[in-house]
């Protein structure tokens, strides 16, 4: 996405990745975007990480509810190895130097960079649900809040992730979150009616982030409090300096087991690709290979 432009990734809600630099923006794999949720979970932890804390392969209750998550259905078979040739290093996928260690011993941790602020992130998250459910036993799946835009608030946003994390709301709030920045326009930066942003004296502020999560029970106080925490800003960094050494420069992007980074835009032409891309790299990774 561009800095130059950002109110074109927001217009354009089918973008395949919202990038941290100038004059990077691709059109999105086709697909359709399915009715369904995706969790919340924390990112990996590393040598310069995001503590991490995930709820496994768990999905949250719908947007909007106050209701406990669903119970969490049975995880997908885990797949053999198959090297057919057809994803390729360097052009479907890119190896991680040097690799990120995580703090799942025994499981493979696939990792989402995403933001809330991203036009593309909200498109994609009903597919990354579906990735959720396509993961073996063996996988673990967090998500790495990204704010490299702050031109459109996603400090902000990232700041929010994080002291809901802490409060322990952020998984069933998660859809509610990108439904509040994009449809229903309570925590828009953007004026979602022009596809423009919105002056910044017209911008959410922590005070308004504290009130949505009041509907989930978050006292607002104890939120801002929270929110401006040593530990949150902390966590935030840490999120930052693990980004960049992910090498990931756009949202969405997946990394799995801190070795291997993909995009939809690298992955094929459409999300399935996606979905196959990252299943193949957990089972390249389960089989050691």
């Amino acid at each position: 996405m561009s800095k130059r432009l950002p109110f074109l990734c927001a217009a354009l809600l089918a973008l395949a990745a919202c990038s941290s630099h100038s004059g990077d923006q691709a059109a999105a794999p086709a697909s359709p975007a399915p009715a369904a949720t995706a969790p919340a979970m924390a990112p990996a932890a590393s040598t310069a990480p995001a503590p991490a804390a995930s709820t496994g392969n768990a999905t949250p209750a719908a947007s909007g509810s106050t209701a406990a998550a669903a119970p969490t259905p049975p995880p997908a078979p885990a797949e053999p190895f198959v090297d057919d040739g057809k994803w390729v290093e360097g052009k479907n996928y890119f190896l991680i130097q040097p690799a990120q260690p995580t703090d799942q011993p025994g499981k493979i941790v696939v990792t989402e960079v995403f933001s809330y602020g991203c036009p593309a992130c909200n498109h994609f998250h009903p597919i990354m649900d579906k990735l959720v459910a396509s993961m073996p036993a063996n996988v673990v799946v967090e998500y790495l809040p990204a704010s490299w835009h702050p031109e459109e608030n996603w400090p902000l946003y990232q700041r929010a992730y994080y002291a809901a994390k802490a409060l322990g709301v952020a998984d069933k709030t998660y859809d509610a979150m990108f439904d509040a920045v994009w449809k229903t326009g309570e925590l828009a930066t953007y004026d979602l009616t022009l596809g423009q942003p919105k002056p910044k004296s017209a911008w959410p502020t922590l005070d308004d982030v504290a009130k949505f999560y009041a509907k989930y029970g978050v006292d607002p106080k104890q939120f801002v409090g929270v929110a401006n925490s040593f530990t949150v800003n902390t966590q935030m960094k840490r999120a930052d300096d693990l980004i960049k050494a992910l090498g990931a420069d756009s949202t969405p992007t997946i990394v799995v087991d801190g070795k291997y980074r993909l995009s939809p835009i690298s992955a094929g032409k459409n999300y399935d690709d996606t979905i196959a891309l990252t299943k193949w790299l957990v089972a390249k990774e389960t089989a050691g290979k």
